[in-house]
């Protein structure tokens, strides 16, 4: 028996150490396919949905803003226990189990009737998808990379931001005009089932020291590599989740990437709202995303490849401030010009904040214990994403209009961007 147990390990990492590339390219491959399924749980998607779910259900926007904050900060609080798990089981079972559980509440949101059954299936798609499935799946590829993680996250941010940003909301789009919103929301929930849950099962490996790999596929043993070692590889600090709650630098990357997705849901979540109150149409909401796609593509690569050369909290700095700039743009669209200018503005702070999310923790804490890092760090971007929505659809309940909390928001974003210039990195003695 332990003959036959000893041969079916060898077997599996025998795959991975085999494969004909370094395996950390398929994890990447993998782990970016993750990050584009959990659109359906984000924001840019599900403000397509929005509109229909106010006239169909007879919800008032202050109604649906708040159910949309408390799914979102209810699932956010789960974030540490998911983190917790993927440490001790890894993101190979994980991501397979929230991958089907993500994909049954999508179908469920097909069959929702009233406000209760609305708000939990909030709670499930944004726990699930825009926080577990995300959570994982940067988890897996962080793990395989380090000298090149800058670069292999912006990558992976490029694909997310063209496929999924640029591609779901005009699917979601089309899928309601041609179908409907229930519809909708059970074929994306047939593509979690049918497509991420195999693929995450089929291909996610836990850390590559698990199959006797090193990461970046860096050969140790070679004494042409040993020799370069401190220049090729650099020497990883780890941090426990304790002893990074010490630091100002944790806070303060925490705090400030909660206000980008507090500012950025809370804008994208009432967008086609912001457009109408201008005299532009629903379609042009939706067409805005791809403007907003390509431009996060490519700033998702450059910041990714800056984000190995550069401090981090100068690349926090000038992400904040685009973001203000962005939310001042979307006071004053008159065209589509002015849509398009918003458009680039808007998605090039995306591609910061997006990248930044996704390497600041392992560069500053390292690997060891990332699961539990990023679970932590991911209840204080969900508490951002779930407040967001709130003030935007209250002002405008109560006065008819977004410009102060616009206003309030961008300036918000400047004292933070400039504020970032005074943090340093981290030194553990």
């Amino acid at each position: 028996m332990a003959d036959q147990i000893d041969s079916t390990l060898i077997k599996k990492q025998a795959f991975v150490k085999d494969f004909p590339v370094y395996y950390g390219w398929m994890i990447m491959a993998a782990g970016t396919l993750g990050m584009i399924m959990t659109s359906p749980g984000q924001t840019y998607t599900e403000s397509i949905f929005i509109e229909s779910l106010i006239t169909d259900l007879s919800f008032s926007r202050s109604m649906v803003s708040t159910l949309y904050s408390i799914g979102t900060l209810v699932g956010g609080f789960s974030l540490p226990y998911w983190g917790r798990q993927v440490d001790r089981h890894g993101t190979r079972t994980m991501v397979t189990v929230v991958s089907i559980l993500f994909g049954l509440s999508l179908v469920y949101m097909g069959f929702v009737q009233n406000p209760l059954m609305v708000g939990l299936g909030f709670v499930l798609i944004r726990m699930l998808g825009q926080g577990s499935l995300g959570l994982i799946s940067q988890t897996a590829v962080n793990q395989w990379w380090v000298r090149k993680r800058g670069l292999i996250m912006g990558l992976s941010g490029l694909l997310m931001a063209l496929i999924g940003m640029g591609g779901f909301p005009s699917l979601v789009h089309w899928l309601i005009l041609v179908l409907d919103w229930r519809a909708a929301y059970i074929i994306l929930g047939l593509g979690l089932l049918l497509i991420m849950a195999p693929v995450g099962y089929l291909f996610f490996r836990n850390r590559p020291e698990d199959y006797q790999l090193q990461p970046d596929g860096i050969v140790r043993d070679q004494p042409e590599t040993a020799q370069h070692m401190p220049e090729a590889y650099p020497v990883e600090i780890d941090w426990t989740l304790k002893e990074a709650l010490h630091t100002r630098a944790f806070w303060f990357f925490g705090f400030s990437l909660s206000f980008y997705v507090l500012a950025v849901t809370g804008l994208t979540f009432h967008i086609v709202s912001i457009f109408q109150t201008q005299g532009l149409d629903s379609s042009l909401a939706a067409s805005v995303f791809l403007p907003i796609a390509l431009t996060a593509a490519l700033s998702n690569m450059l910041v990714g490849y800056l984000s190995d050369r550069v401090p981090l909290q100068i690349l926090l700095s000038v992400g904040l401030l685009l973001l203000a700039a962005a939310l001042a743009t979307a006071q004053w669209l008159a065209g589509v010009g002015s849509v398009l200018v918003f458009g680039i503005v808007f998605g090039i702070s995306n591609g910061f904040a997006r990248t930044l999310g996704s390497v600041v923790w392992p560069a500053f804490y390292g690997r060891l214990h990332l699961g539990s890092i990023y679970g932590f760090t991911a209840v204080l971007t969900v508490v951002g994403a779930a407040i967001g929505p709130l003030p935007f659809g209250v002002v405008y309940d109560m006065i008819g209009s977004y410009k102060p909390v616009l206003w309030i928001t961008a300036i918000i974003s400047m004292v933070l961007g400039l504020g970032s210039l005074l943090i340093r990195k981290p030194q553990k003695s």
